[in-house]
Order: C-alpha cells, then structure tokens, then sequence
C-alpha cells in the first residue's frame, strides 16, 4: 500500500514497530488478537489495528501539500479535513481557515472567497451542490480534494446500481458531511433515502409492505429523501450503501433486513431476487471493518477498563466505543491530557453528548490491565503519549521503556 508524507509528529516509532512486526507476521490481517505490553504492574493491551487509516493519511499529505505549495495565497478548509481536534488545529496554526463547520453552517460569507483563493475538499468529500459553487467563483474543487477514496468507491456504486434502476438507502448519519455528500451524489443518479439506524430501517420497511400509509413517511423521514421521492413507487428496487464509519455489522444487518422484507412482500425466485435488491458489500470500508474487528478481537481477552481515543465528534471513533463498552468500563478521550491523575479522567459521554469528569477509574489492582484503541483519524504519536501518561500515573513508566525495546 502506498505510503504518505505525513508531519513527523504524528508518528510514533513505538507503535510504528509493533504494526510493521504485526503486519509482517500476518500479511493477510487474518489475526485479530491483541498485542500486550507488560510495563510492570500496568498491562497495556493494544488493538491489533487501529489509528490512521489510508485516507486520513491520504488527506493529510494533500492538506500539508496545499499550504505549502500556496505560501502567498489564502488557503481554506470548506470544512473539518478529519475529525481529530490535534491535526484540525496544525492547519488553523498554519492560517488555514474553515469555510463551515461539521454540521454545515457558514463560519463566512462565500462572497468572501475569490478566484485566487485556494479550498481543500475534507476527506469525507463533499455534496455537488457545494462543487458548483467554488467552480462558479473560480475555484476547482479537485485541485485539492482529499476525499477518501473508499467514499468514493461507494458514491460510484451508488451511482451504478442507482442508473440500472435501484433506489438507494443510505446507512449514515444525516447530519454527518459523508453522509450529505453521499446522498447528494447519489440523488444526482436516482431516488434516495437516508436511515440513521436499524429502529428507523425498521419503520421503513413498512412503507414497502403499506403497514404504513404514505402521507406519514414524508414526516417520519423529513430531510432524509431525494426530491420527488414517491413511496408508493420508489422502493420496489433498492441497494444499500453506507457512510463508511458506521458500524460495518450494523449495515450489512440493515441490507440483510431489508433483503428478507423483499423476500417476504415481493416473493422472488433465488434467481431473480437481483431485480429487487442489489448486491453491495463491497461497498464497506476496508479500514473501518479492520478496526472494528481489532476490537472484537481485543476484547476477548480479561481487562479491567478500555480507553478509546479520538476527537468527540468522530463517527469511527464514537462505534469502538460503542463496542467497548458491551463488555467493560469505557472511557473515550482525545488526548493524554484527559488523564488528570490517577484517580480523575476526562472523558466523553456518548449518551449524554458532553465531556464529563468521573473519578476512581483506575481499580487499585495489580497487575491493572488496560485495553486501547483509537479512531482512524487519531495519530498514533497520541496513541503512546496516553500509553506513557498511564504508566507515569502507575510508576510504569521505565516498565514501559524496557516493554517497549522488544519492539523497536
């Protein structure tokens, strides 16, 4: 796979070391199982995948790109590159302005924008509509676009099955940039609706089978379908595509469903059920479906607590999680810093949706072992400082420098 020029500091020589020997051990990433660190009385067990993926990366050489090749010129974000807080912030320090925020609304006016003026598309990409508008004011949008080239892959499906005649259900978040960007390249091509979750899936399926009347989807599903979707008409032939950092299992349960109430309502033969639902697996991200799976894997082992890191409002993120907290204690941080002292942690509550502070969270116990992970958008130079962080609050800390010579 090819390799990027990313800032030095976003790397770490630990956590480079471990992956490569992992890598080289397992080529076809069929082992799953965790890497354990023993520093002492502080046993580390680390996600065998995780932090950067391909696109991240992708975006980040591009945005760096970008500034530095346009030292005399103003140089914009249209909106957040990834959702990592510490990369977002290198940018700005550069002079690098945001255009919008994650949610779409305007940090400026576009009449402040000019032809001279230099936009980098964010890895989620963006919609057509917002396309026209830089090209209207001069600016090409693919002169820096670092959109993930797996997004891509999914909007090229969409537009494939969706010409051939299938309505597209997108598994996303709304509100989330991906999600907008790939409902507004796949309404470009054919009818399309937005499903946040399997509970909202659910209730689409009874607009297929008329439990529902029609009138009401219009209310339940507002700001979710293309215009002119008619329901009655529009999902006697669908394909399921998602927004790459949902949960990987939790889209191919929603097709799955979806499959069976076509099976059910439609009665097709196995030879024809293409004609009422395509087949799109290979639509769901490759770094994604890894991450998930290192969590899986991770948490078969015995810990006392996880931390995942990452920033607040990533997607990726916010599902490993998700994942974690099924079986232990789970605390979602976005830096080293989170780690107050041994007994207080700043951290993210996902069902609250704000960072609180809880104490006690390290068990007197020895030997303590700890699970982490972090998010694709998270550099694992961030992944080892909180791994030193919990070794200093430990006294681990030389435990951990003589843990870590085996690999580097």
């Amino acid at each position: 796979m090819k390799s990027f020029d990313v800032p030095v500091h976003y790397r770490s020589t630990l956590v480079t070391a471990i992956k490569q020997k992992r890598k080289a051990a397992d080529k076809m990433k069929k082992d799953f199982t965790p890497t354990i660190l023993e520093a002492g009385s502080l046993h580390i067990i680390l996600a065998r995948h995780f932090g950067f993926c391909y696109g991240v990366e992708n975006a980040i050489e591009i945005a760096f790109r970008a500034v530095s090749e346009n030292p005399d010129k103003r140089v914009f974000l249209l909106s957040e590159m990834i959702h990592n807080p510490g990369v977002n912030a290198d940018l700005q320090n550069l002079g690098v302005q945001f255009i919008m925020d994650t949610k779409g609304n305007m940090l400026m006016s576009w009449d402040e924008l000019t032809s001279d003026d230099i936009v980098v598309i964010p890895a989620f990409g963006t919609t057509l509509e917002l396309e026209k508008i830089l090209r209207d004011k001069g600016i090409e949008p693919s002169r820096y676009e670092t959109t993930c080239p797996f997004v891509e892959k999914v909007w090229n499906r969409a537009e494939k099955i969706g010409k051939d005649g299938y309505t597209i259900v997108v598994h996303g978040k709304p509100n989330h940039e991906e999600t907008r960007a790939t409902f507004s390249h796949s309404q470009a091509n054919t009818h399309t609706v937005v499903v946040k979750d399997m509970a909202q899936t659910e209730q689409l399926a009874k607009y297929i089978t008329g439990e529902l009347t029609a009138a009401q989807f219009y209310t339940d599903f507002k700001g979710q379908y293309s215009e002119g979707f008619d329901i009655t008409k529009d999902m006697q032939r669908i394909g399921v595509v998602n927004q790459t950092t949902m949960l990987a299992s939790e889209t191919q349960g929603i097709a799955d469903y979806l499959k069976q109430v076509m099976i059910n309502h439609y009665k097709p033969t196995a030879e024809n059920i293409g004609d009422y639902v395509a087949d799109t697996r290979d639509t769901l991200c490759y770094a994604t479906n890894d991450n998930q799976s290192a969590v899986q894997g991770m948490l078969e082992a015995d810990a006392d607590l996880a931390i995942v890191i990452g920033g607040y409002n990533s997607s990726n993120t916010s599902h490993l999680v998700e994942l974690c907290e099924l079986k232990l204690p789970t605390y979602f941080i976005k830096d080293e810093n989170c780690l107050i002292s041994g007994t207080h942690i700043k951290h993210f509550d996902l069902h609250t949706h704000a960072e609180k502070e809880t104490n006690t969270y390290l068990p007197a116990k020895q030997p303590l072992r700890v699970m982490i992970t972090s998010g694709a958008s998270c550099p694992d130079a961030l992944v080892e400082r909180v791994m030193e962080r919990l070794a200093e609050l430990t006294d681990n800390t030389e435990a951990l420098q003589k843990a870590s010579a085996h690999w580097v």
